[in-house]
């Protein structure tokens, strides 16, 4: 594991408590591609079994310390403890996943000389990129970079990991699992570091591919740079504007359709990039509404020990706190009006209420908001409904109940 040179102080804090829990540098991005560059023929060149063998030693560890791994994600993101342990789970899991793949689609795979291929045998071998950049989200800190990793480091990649400056703790304690897993020394590089920090990496001559989740203006920016660099992979995972389309329900079906919207909508305080963010309705569907209102507020909402256990935790700081706050007060200003209001619930945190909006023929940014907001769209007929959902720059798509 490589610990770059580092400059320029910074720190991350729990959102309900600001409690320090990391504290370190901006990395020496050069250094740690240096580092990768030089790592990465050696690690190549073993075999696959032995990258298998030190990727499930990671799973073990993960698995052995995961009660402390949870608690750490859930004290610097601020998820429930319950949602935090899942988590761990899908980075444990990952690992098998990710072998069993690598099985089936890698390797060598030859066949025998064809009658019409004149005694030439075909071969397809898979090698690996060499160096990849990834770049990981704060609402997964740990199972969403680990998606990356785990598949590039069994294929003999190295990788330069360059965490959100939302969970720099998070990232630091995989990569310690990494090193008591016996990685060699600069096979996976940790770059610490904010948002100049991600453009560096991105940026550098050093990389051959890059892996990244986050949000779409982010992902657009990326896309752009590396228009026309054919000799560089790029893999995109960003956020949309998710619609959920709610249609023709029986009566004795609407609790249960209530309890899909609640949570899809808000599980995560709305930070999934798989969330709901605009349920589409027919004209009588009011009792829908009325059941996910009562549903809603019934919802716990606190800190991630609390007890009982809540549904939601806060969003991931006061920053993001106050972006979803403007974003409410944006559709309200443009005529948006309000079912469910949104709230701060406790002063100096980050923790908001569970809120929905009736924006009905308005105009309104077709952008992700990335919290707790469900916007309520009605329309006539079942093609307005579809048009209302494919009425959005993120793509095609929508889900339906």
């Amino acid at each position: 594991m490589n610990d770059c040179a580092a400059t320029n102080d910074w720190t991350s804090t729990d959102p309900i408590t600001g409690d320090t829990l990391w504290q370190g540098r901006d990395c020496d991005v050069d250094a740690a591609v240096r580092a990768a560059r030089q790592a990465q023929p050696d690690w190549a060149a073993r075999l696959v079994a032995e990258r298998v063998a030190i990727a499930r030693r990671f799973a073990e560890f993960a698995k052995l310390r995961s009660e402390e791994f949870a608690t750490l994600i859930a004290r610097e993101v601020g998820k429930p403890l319950w949602e935090a342990r899942a988590e761990v789970a899908s980075v444990v899991g990952k690992v098998a996943i990710s072998i069993k793949a690598q099985a089936e689609r890698a390797g060598v795979r030859e066949s025998a000389a064809a009658p019409a291929a004149q005694g030439f045998r075909q071969a397809v071998r898979h090698k690996p990129h060499g160096v990849l950049a990834v770049l990981g989200p704060y609402n997964f800190p740990a199972h969403l970079p680990n998606g990356h990793i785990v598949p590039a480091l069994l294929a003999g990649n190295a990788v330069v990991f360059k965490p959100s400056e939302l969970a720099p703790a998070t990232a630091e304690f995989m990569a310690e699992l990494w090193r008591d897993a016996d990685l060699p020394e600069g096979v996976l590089s940790l770059a610490q570091g904010r948002a100049e920090t991600g453009r560096a990496l991105a940026a550098h001559a050093g990389i051959d591919g890059l892996l990244f989740t986050g949000s779409t203006a982010t992902g657009l920016a990326l896309h752009r740079a590396f228009a026309g660099r054919m000799d560089r992979i790029l893999a995109l995972e960003a956020g949309g504007n998710n619609p959920l389309v709610a249609w023709d329900l029986a009566p004795e079906d609407v609790e249960q359709a209530a309890a899909l919207v609640v949570q899809s909508a808000f599980l995560s305080a709305g930070q999934r990039c798989t969330c709901a963010r605009r349920l589409i309705v027919g004209p009588d569907e009011d009792a829908l509404i009325e059941a996910v209102c009562t549903l809603a507020d019934r919802l716990i909402v606190g800190a991630p020990f609390d007890e009982p256990p809540p549904f939601m935790g806060p969003v991931v700081d006061m920053r993001a706190a106050e972006r979803v706050e403007q974003a409410w007060q944006g559709l309200v200003a443009a005529g948006g009006r309000p079912i469910l209001p949104l709230h701060r619930l406790r002063e100096g945190t980050s923790l908001l209420s569970p809120a929905m909006v009736d924006v009905t023929g308005i105009a309104v940014p077709d952008e992700e908001i990335f919290g707790p907001v469900l916007q309520v769209i009605r329309v006539p007929d079942f093609a307005a409904a579809i048009k209302a959902a494919n009425a959005t720059r993120f793509g095609l798509a929508a889900a339906l109940i």
